[in-house]
């Protein structure tokens, strides 16, 4: 069954704008929200939601915003800002279920409080890497670099567990090229890898201790404060982050 409402995405000056435009039902929640994960994925600075176009059609439908809102504050970070005309939309985003949602008149309006307050650019190290055996090895460097040039040396031996199993992830699951990026922010130091593979990954718990493949994803769940997998546009992204 089709979407009864589209999304659809430009990039510009702020960041990415992303339009969503007909009646929001519950069960075009499931769809929308995973468009939305695909926005966060590419790591903007910043998301503007340009709702003048959409209906309400269920309000319980609305939580998709705060989820993602949820999401992005987890990582990557991202600054979102929904758009909304007075009007039936706008009231229904007022109500105190939503008040933690950023809600301005117009993608004017969003723009401009951007520019009066524009989200911290945050340093980044990135590197694309083969799906081969030397790519945890020089994830781990990766990692310990911009530990050490951020002054962050306590988190360098963290860190580095962490990009080496999601790096090993990908050579030994997914088999596609990747993107290790490591980003810093306000309270977080966060390491994310982007490959080629849609398939959604979770930690087993099912794995024997002295198992020497299959470990990986506990290891990051028990080292990071907090990680998880977001579809892209071309396959999916692993993210964790460690407390600065």
């Amino acid at each position: 069954m089709e979407m009864a409402i589209t999304y659809e995405v430009s990039a510009d000056e702020a960041g990415l704008v992303g339009s969503v435009v007909g009646p929001l039902g519950l069960s075009d929640v499931g769809t929308l929200h995973r468009h939305l994960l695909k926005s966060l994925a590419e790591q903007p600075h910043a998301l503007l939601l340009d709702l003048s176009g959409m209906l309400v059609a269920e309000p319980l439908a609305l939580s998709v915003f705060s989820a993602t809102v949820r999401q992005a504050a987890r990582w990557p970070g991202t600054t979102v800002l929904l758009c909304a005309p007075p009007g039936p939309t706008r009231e229904a985003l007022n109500g105190t279920a939503y008040r933690r949602l950023t809600v301005l008149d117009s993608l004017g309006a969003a723009r401009a409080s951007l520019a009066r307050t524009p989200p911290e650019k945050m340093p980044v190290l990135s590197d694309e890497l083969l799906p081969i055996s030397g790519a945890a090895r020089h994830a781990r460097d990766l990692a310990t670099d911009a530990c050490l040039r951020w002054d962050l040396p306590r988190l360098a031996g963290p860190a580095s567990l962490i990009a080496n199993e999601l790096v090993s992830n990908v050579v030994d699951h997914a088999h596609t090229m990747m993107t290790l990026r490591l980003s810093l922010r306000p309270r977080y130091l966060h390491i994310a890898v982007r490959d080629g593979s849609a398939t959604e990954v979770r930690p087993s718990t099912h794995v024997p201790l002295d198992a020497r493949r299959g470990r990986g994803l506990l290891l990051v769940d028990a080292t990071a404060h907090a990680w998880g997998c977001l579809p892209s546009s071309d396959g999916k992204v692993l993210w964790a982050s460690l407390k600065r």
